[in-house]
């Protein structure tokens, strides 16, 4: 199998994957440019299935009441030091396939990065619902896209298939929660992170420059 290049896992539910998002392409463009995006989501019944029938088990743990309450305070402070003004959605019927799905229905059609920004936009900065397929129909009128193969996505096959294949690579890098950032054999978890993961992949990139030349 052939090395993979730098990489990171993002999530629409996370508020620490949105401020490195905002992080990532505010200060190091170039590096956002350079890797892979990988979606990461809590998977519904019929990718837990697929899971099971490959014996593939997520290194995911239900967050406690405790962790929590200290996520709150902790994203107020971040989110206050980088000047953002958020929104704290209330997620009553939480289906994260529906936006993640749509995602790599927009990745297909070339609109992955633009179909983020307004995912981001709507979830953190609007506390819009993303689990509704209408919310993922008007962020793709505004993205001047055909809106029902993005609302539509999380029951389209072939969109499964690549979501199961993404879950399946969440499992080969031993991914455990977002942001997640991974750099040759070093790995790198969390929104603080990002600047070593930065300094790691540009060394490498340096590193490939001057062996070529």
């Amino acid at each position: 199998m052939a090395r993979r290049g730098p990489r990171w896992y993002f999530s629409f539910r996370s508020p620490y994957s949105w401020m490195a998002y905002r992080d990532l392409l505010g200060q190091y463009p170039d590096v956002a440019e350079q890797i892979e995006w990988l979606p990461f989501w809590e998977p519904d019944e019929p990718a837990l299935d697929h899971l099971e029938r490959n014996n593939i088990t997520l290194p995911y743990v239900p967050m406690s009441k405790e962790k929590h309450l200290y996520i709150l305070q902790d994203v107020r402070r971040l989110s206050r030091a980088r000047g953002l003004d958020m929104v704290w959605p209330v997620d009553t019927e939480p289906r994260w396939h529906v936006s993640h799905l749509a995602y790599l229905a927009a990745q297909e059609m070339g609109a992955g990065r633009e179909f983020i920004a307004e995912v981001y936009r709507a979830r953190w900065e609007r506390g819009e619902d993303i689990s509704d397929p209408d919310t993922i129909r008007r962020v793709a009128k505004d993205l001047g896209l055909d809106p029902e193969p993005l609302a539509g996505a999380h029951e389209n096959d072939e969109v499964r298939a690549r979501g199961h294949a993404a879950l399946d690579s969440l499992h080969r890098d031993g991914v455990f929660g977002v942001p997640y950032f991974i750099s040759g054999y070093e790995k790198f978890w969390g929104v603080d992170r990002l600047p070593d993961f930065v300094a790691d992949v540009r060394a490498r990139a340096t590193k490939t420059t001057v062996r070529k030349g």
